[in-house]
């Protein structure tokens, strides 16, 4: 059977994210080391493998890493890790972590949320969730309550 993962080329940071991911994620495994080409890790149920193949790619927005939580500590927390050390907190949960990779950081709950059925109340959320950097689980179970 086939099997599916995501690929990320590095201009040569592979193994400085690969020991951040292992980090945020608290994964196990060993440190990168010095002549770190490429390495797997699992997050969330993805395989994820890191290859150091040069400057020739650049990372965009046109892809992202979407990483569903159940709950605000951890929005904070995985939004915190990833994006220390020069990274950037977009809108609506999205992030741009120091190696140019894209993530989301969602809450499991947003989904139900914004796809209830009652359109007004979807419109609440969604009206809440734009106006936010970091997706806040209070809130959007405020809007959808209002």
């Amino acid at each position: 059977m086939a099997s599916l993962s995501v690929f990320l080329w590095y201009p040569g940071t592979a193994g400085a994210a690969y020991d951040r991911y292992r980090s945020v994620f608290d994964l196990p495994g060993d440190p990168s080391g010095e002549n770190f080409i490429m390495g797997t890790l699992e997050v969330a149920g993805t395989t994820l493998q890191l290859f150091n193949g040069g400057p020739h790619h650049d990372f965009n927005d046109a892809i992202s890493l979407f990483v569903a939580v159940e709950t605000q500590e951890e929005i904070e927390r995985l939004s915190d890790g990833l994006i220390a050390g020069g990274g950037s907190q977009g809108n609506c949960g999205w992030l741009k972590d120091p190696f140019g990779v894209s993530w989301q950081i969602v809450p499991v709950q947003l989904g139900a949320l914004l796809g209830g059925g009652d359109p007004e109340v979807s419109g609440r959320v969604h009206q809440a969730m734009m106006g936010m950097h970091r997706l806040n689980i209070a809130e959007l179970e405020a809007a959808a309550s209002a």
